[in-house]
């Protein structure tokens, strides 16, 4: 026995392992065959960026920078971050890379891990993925429609039930200091109801208040004002707009307007969906516009609109593993030193036409193999024993049946790796 205690995984992370892996995979196919259908390109930037970025980008006063970044000095003194979130990456990026000088709107869109050190629970970790979606270069309604109008493409392509989709305007840079202040005059009235953090942003950040999600805050939340009637026209207009498209493209939703989300780059129009499997932190996935996140991090004004799937909670409200499709599409069972050579050149004909076969690695009784290859999930058993090899004709096994037909080379070929070409 092993003198050493095991070493386990960091408090809030986690291993993916099969058959879950297979969903997630299936996840991110999806999802890249969408993106590719509306001309979005991927883009991978650094899991560690300088911390003024999120500081600037996603708010000094949110509880991302404030409470959850996982921030430590370089060799140098410098500040790095594990990034939390990506936008502020992507417009990084496009600003540093001088996206602005390419012609239409920049379509990208990203997939990996995102790091937050908040309370571990259902379906929230600390190290955490994220698929996402940006579109830079135009302040037009029409795209904001046409990223929710993927977002729904997506979310019907992997069959998600019981979602629903909120949205709302929270203004822009004209009308929504007009909002605040009333917001804190009306916070004034009842900041020492609320807990102690919306104290604190009732002061430094008032929209933050709405964004809380402690139980015992919410009934006071919902008295205070909102913001759809002070919108300016501008916003008006644009809201409306959005709406009046979504209704266009047949996509439910319903206007919250209490959302702000949490980060201080969103202007107009913000999404959340929600999900009931989810718990009281329902939210699935979110978005909004930023139009004036490019110039905060010292770029030219580039408007842009994007969302993020936490990917984890995606595929807890997607259930089991049982909808990823199996690794295998067929399991070889052998007999015999002779029948083990035979066995794996026929794998790898097989797999030279994409087909997922695994071999036996072991000489084992049948019972013990027909067994290994359910457990797998390997929808088909292929029997390969001296007989077999003799009368070149194997027996082929359906396990979801049990029925058991003999096939010719020729004949298993067809069926797993298609007509010859």
């Amino acid at each position: 026995m092993s003198r050493h205690q095991p070493i386990r995984v960091v408090k809030g992370m986690r291993d993916i392992l099969p058959p879950d892996s297979a969903l997630w995979g299936r996840v991110e196919h999806v999802a890249r065959e969408v993106f590719r259908a509306y001309a979005y390109q991927e883009i991978r930037t650094p899991i560690v960026e300088v911390t003024e970025l999120f500081a600037r980008g996603v708010g000094q006063d949110t509880d991302i920078v404030t409470k959850e970044m996982y921030t430590f000095d370089d060799r140098d003194g410098s500040s790095l971050t594990l990034r939390p979130e990506a936008t502020a990456s992507v417009v990084r990026s496009y600003i540093e890379n001088r996206m602005h000088e390419r012609p239409g709107v920049k379509k990208l869109f990203y997939m990996g891990p995102m790091f937050r050190r908040e309370r571990p629970q259902k379906g929230r970790y600390r190290q955490f993925y994220q698929i996402g979606a940006e579109a830079i270069g135009s302040e037009s309604p029409t795209v904001d429609a046409e990223i929710i109008e993927m977002l729904f493409v997506m979310l019907n392509r992997l069959n998600l039930q019981g979602a629903s989709m909120l949205v709302n305007s929270v203004g822009c840079a004209q009308c929504r200091p007009v909002f605040i202040e009333r917001l804190r005059n009306e916070l004034e009235k009842i900041k020492d109801q609320l807990c102690l953090d919306c104290q604190r942003r009732t002061v430094t950040n008032p929209l933050r208040v709405l964004d809380c999600k402690v139980p015992e805050d919410q009934p006071l939340i919902e008295s205070l004002p909102v913001l759809s009637g002070l919108l300016c026209e501008g916003c008006k207009q644009h809201f409306d707009e959005v709406q009046s498209y979504l209704n266009d493209r047949k996509i439910p939703f319903v206007v919250s307007p209490r959302m702000v989300r949490g980060l201080d780059y969103y202007t107009r129009t913000t999404f959340e969906i929600v999900h009931g499997n989810l718990g009281a932190q329902n939210a699935l996935l979110g978005g909004g516009r930023y139009d004036g996140l490019s110039e905060d991090l010292g770029g030219p004004p580039a408007p842009g609109i994007g969302f993020s799937i936490g990917e984890d909670r995606f595929i807890l409200a997607l259930g089991s593993a049982d909808n990823a499709e199996s690794s295998v599409d067929l399991y070889i069972a052998w007999m015999g030193e002779a029948a083990f050579r035979h066995a794996a050149e026929l794998a790898r004909e097989l797999r030279s036409h994409n087909v997922a076969v695994e071999v036996a690695s072991d000489p084992v009784k049948l019972k013990k193999s027909l067994e290994i290859a359910s457990r797998l999930g390997a929808p088909y058993v292929l029997i390969v024993g001296d007989d077999e090899i003799a009368q070149a004709r194997y027996a082929l096994k359906n396990l979801s049946n049990s029925e058991q037909q003999t096939v010719s080379r020729e004949e298993l070929f067809q069926r797993f790796a298609g007509p010859a070409s």
